[in-house]
């Protein structure tokens, strides 16, 4: 596997993971040469963001100030492996980087088999709706994040 930019050493980047959700690849989610399409680990990464985000108390449903929200302000993946109908990934995500008013999310796609599918990453900013304008995370919200981080798969 070509390592990517954003991870320096892939196996203290990848026992770096703790959460994680399981996949079945539905049909509706290959295209006509049966393989997964390329759009579909983007919600993929979307859906174990989320739950990462509530096992921390941090789901959006349970916002405190309505108008602060988390903006995608990016979101990458790397392809290492052919994927098809029916197969079962395990999706790992974790904080990276935490700053001020954002933070990176990365995350590690396995198959039943252990092999590395995919990994991307993530730039997450707590904007405020009615201005656009960044928000600083709150010292809570950065020590959850952290906290969970620092743990193994």
């Amino acid at each position: 596997m070509k390592t990517p930019a954003y991870i320096d050493d892939i196996d203290k980047w990848t026992a770096g993971f703790k959460f994680n959700i399981d996949v079945r690849i539905r049909f509706s989610e290959t295209d006509q040469f049966g393989h997964m399409n390329n759009t579909v680990p983007f919600v993929y990464f979307e859906e174990a963001r989320i739950e990462f985000m509530k096992q921390l108390g941090l789901s959006l449903n349970k916002v405190k100030e309505p108008k602060v929200v988390p903006v995608v302000a990016d979101l990458q993946c790397d392809f290492h492996r052919q994927l098809y109908f029916d197969d079962i990934l395990k999706i790992f995500v974790k904080a990276e980087q935490i700053g001020n008013t954002s933070y990176d999310l990365h995350y590690l796609a396995l198959t039943e088999e252990g092999e590395t599918a995919l990994t991307g990453r993530g730039r997450i900013v707590q904007v405020d709706s009615s201005t656009g304008k960044p928000v600083p995370l709150g010292d809570d919200f950065k020590h959850k994040l952290a906290t969970e981080s620092t743990a193994c798969f």
